[in-house]
C-alpha cells in the first residue's frame, strides 16, 4: 500500500503511452505518478489516503499529460505587458492605432518612450502600414516605437529615429529601412538590421517589474494547460538571468526549455566557449533543475506576412519580391557546423520554401562534417516545406515545429495576397509531414497568437481559416495525432521522453483537466474545451474556480 499526495478519480485519463490505454484513477507522490489504475477509484488495498492526501473527484472529466509548447516569447510577452496594443480587429485602421497611442501619450511624460505591439498592415482599411509622419502627428515629443504583428517588422516616429542616430543621409538607401515617394524614410524597418538601431535606445524594465511580468504571464500560459514551455529567442546575459531567477523561484511554475541565439554561443558571445552539455548543466544548475538548454537560435529568412519570408517564386502580390535569405549559404554551413561540434541541437527560424531548402543545406553540410544519428536539430515554422523539403528532413532527421495557427489567423490572405490559391492550400502541410514519420510539434509563437494548446489542435484537425473556410483540407492530421504534437512528440523533441509527455508510472505528475473529452466531440469543438486544473508536479497551479469537483 502506497501513500500518495494527490489522488485524481472517475477521471477519463488517456495516458498516451505506447498502448494509448484509457484508466480511471492516477496517484501521485513527491511529484511523479506512482499509481494508474483502469479502475474510476484504485483498489483500497493499494492507496493509503491520509489526512494529508487531496483528493481530486473530476466527475467523468478528461485527464491527459500536461500540454508542451515549444515555441513562443514568453519573455517578450512579458515585456510587451502595459504598451499600447495596436491589434486588429480592435483596432480597423491607422486612425485606430493613433487614438491609441495619443491616449498613452497623455499619461507618459514628455520624452519618455511610447511602445506599442502587434500592428497588423494586411487587417487596417489603408492596408498600408503606419508611417513615422502618422505617429508624428499625435506624439512629435514622445519617441514612439511599435511593433508589427509577425515581429520582424516595426515603425518608429521622428524622435525615436533621431535618438537611434538614424536619418536619411546615413540610411536612406538602406534596403531593411522604408522609404515614402519622395525617398526620405518613412520609419518603417524591416528586419533586425533596422530594428536593433531602435531597440539599442529603447528603455532597460528593472528586473522587479519584468519578474513581476513573467509572473502573470505564466499563470496566463498554465491557465492553458502547458506544463513544459519553450522560450524561442532568449536575446542576451540580462534576459537569461531573468529567467533563470523566475525557474528558480517558482515564477514561472512551468518547466522551461530556453533556445538562446546563436550571438550569446559563438564569436564574442558570452557562452563561445562552451559545450551544449556544459551550458545546459549551468543552467539546470542556476534554475534548481527548473530549466534546460533546448537549442541554439537562428534566423534564416522573415515573415510571409511582411514579404520578408524567403520563396523560391515571387510574392503573389509583388512579381519582383522574393524575400531574402539572412545568411549566404557557406557562411550558415559554417556557423550550423560549429555549433553542430561544440554538440548544441540547433533551431532555425524558416517560414518561406527557399529559407527551409538553404537551412536543409545547411544542416546537410554539418552531418556530413561531423556525423550525429540523433541530433533533433528543427526548423521552426516550416511553413511553406515542399514535398521535397519534407524529403529531406526525414532522410536527414530532422523535425518541424509548425505554426500552424497562420492557416487561421493569415489563410485567406495567404490565398488572395502572399501566396496564391495554389501555395496557400499547402501552408503548415502537417499531413504531409506525419505521412514522412517526421517528428513534429505545434506551436502559437506568442505574442504572434494567443497562447492556446487546444487551439492549436483545433486548427491542426480542422485547417479553418477566420473566415471560415477550410484551407488546404488534404493537410488536415486526426486528433490524436495533434494531441500527441501537444505532449509526448514534444517531450521526445525536448530529449524528455523518459520523463514527461504521457501518464506513465514514474514520469513527472504534470497533467491537465479538461472538461470534455477532445477524441470524442465535434472536431470544431475542440478550441471551445476548458481546462479545469493544470497541474505540474502534482500541485494544482491552476484550478478553474467555475466547476468544483473536489470530493
Amino acid at each position: 500500500m502506497r501513500s500518495v499526495d494527490l489522488l485524481i478519480i472517475n477521471a477519463n485519463v488517456i495516458t498516451l503511452d505506447g498502448a494509448n490505454r484509457i484508466a480511471g484513477s492516477v496517484a501521485m507522490k513527491n511529484g511523479r505518478i506512482v499509481g494508474i489504475w483502469s479502475q474510476l477509484d484504485p483498489p483500497s488495498n493499494e492507496v493509503n489516503i491520509t489526512a494529508q492526501t487531496k483528493v481530486l473527484n473530476v466527475e467523468g472529466a478528461t485527464v491527459i499529460p500536461g500540454f508542451i509548447e515549444t515555441h513562443n516569447h514568453i519573455l517578450a510577452c512579458a515585456y510587451l505587458k502595459g504598451s499600447v496594443d495596436c491589434s486588429s480587429p480592435k483596432n480597423t485602421c491607422i486612425q485606430d492605432i493613433l487614438h491609441e497611442i495619443e491616449k498613452k501619450r497623455v499619461t507618459t511624460p514628455p520624452g519618455e518612450w511610447i511602445q506599442g505591439h502587434s500592428y497588423d498592415d494586411t487587417s487596417l482599411a489603408e492596408k498600408r502600414h503606419p508611417t513615422r509622419m502618422d505617429l508624428d502627428q499625435v506624439a512629435p515629443h514622445h519617441p514612439v516605437y511599435i511593433t508589427h504583428i509577425s515581429g520582424h517588422l516595426a515603425v518608429a516616429n521622428s524622435k525615436a529615429l533621431e535618438l537611434a542616430g538614424i536619418d536619411d543621409e546615413q540610411f536612406g538607401e538602406n534596403p531593411h529601412f522604408g522609404r515614402d515617394g519622395l525617398n526620405r524614410l518613412n520609419g518603417v524597418l524591416y528586419e533586425a538590421p533596422a530594428m536593433t538601431a531602435i531597440q539599442a535606445v529603447l528603455p532597460v524594465m528593472d528586473k522587479d517589474t519584468f519578474l513581476q511580468r513573467l509572473g502573470e504571464v505564466s499563470q496566463d500560459y498554465v491557465a492553458q494547460g502547458i506544463t513544459t514551455n519553450t522560450d524561442a529567442g532568449v536575446w542576451d546575459e540580462d534576459s537569461l538571468n531573468i529567467m533563470l531567477e523566475a525557474a528558480k523561484s517558482g515564477i514561472i511554475p512551468m518547466r522551461s526549455q530556453l533556445m538562446l541565439m546563436h550571438s550569446m554561443l559563438t564569436g564574442q558571445g558570452i557562452f563561445s566557449n562552451y559545450t551544449a552539455s556544459e551550458l545546459d548543466q549551468k543552467i539546470q544548475q542556476l534554475s534548481n533543475g527548473r530549466a534546460r538548454l533546448d537549442s541554439a537560435k537562428l534566423f534564416q529568412d522573415g515573415s510571409i506576412q511582411g514579404l520578408t519570408g524567403a520563396l523560391r517564386e515571387p510574392y503573389y502580390c509583388n512579381d519582383d519580391t522574393c524575400g531574402e535569405l539572412f545568411y549566404e549559404q557557406n557562411a550558415l554551413n559554417e556557423e550550423i557546423a560549429s555549433l553542430h561540434k561544440r554538440g548544441f541541437r540547433i533551431a532555425i527560424h524558416g517560414n518561406g520554401d527557399r529559407a527551409i531548402g538553404s537551412i536543409l543545406e545547411g544542416f546537410k553540410y554539418a552531418l556530413n562534417e561531423s556525423p550525429r544519428l540523433d541530433h533533433r536539430h528543427r526548423i521552426e515554422h516550416v511553413q511553406m516545406a515542399t514535398r521535397e523539403d519534407l524529403n529531406k528532413m526525414a532522410e536527414l532527421n530532422v523535425a518541424g515545429s509548425f505554426f500552424i495557427n497562420h492557416v487561421y489567423y493569415w489563410g485567406k490572405r495567404h490565398e488572395q495576397m502572399f501566396l496564391g490559391p495554389e501555395r496557400a492550400k499547402r501552408i503548415s502541410p502537417l499531413r504531409d509531414a506525419v505521412d514522412r514519420n517526421l517528428l513534429i510539434t505545434l506551436h502559437s509563437d506568442c505574442p504572434v497568437t494567443p497562447v492556446s494548446p487546444l487551439f492549436l489542435i483545433w486548427a491542426a484537425v480542422n485547417r479553418q481559416t477566420r473566415e471560415g473556410d477550410v484551407l488546404g483540407p488534404e493537410q488536415k492530421i486526426d486528433v490524436i495525432t495533434a494531441l500527441r504534437a501537444m505532449t509526448i512528440d514534444g517531450a521526445i523533441l525536448n530529449f524528455q521522453a523518459q520523463t514527461s509527455g504521457s501518464i506513465e508510472f514514474g514520469k513527472f505528475a504534470d497533467v491537465v483537466v479538461l472538461d470534455k473529452d477532445l477524441t470524442d466531440v465535434n472536431p470544431l469543438e475542440i478550441k471551445d474545451i476548458k481546462v479545469l486544473y493544470t497541474i505540474i508536479d502534482g500541485e494544482i497551479k491552476y484550478e478553474n474556480m467555475n466547476v468544483e469537483v473536489w470530493k
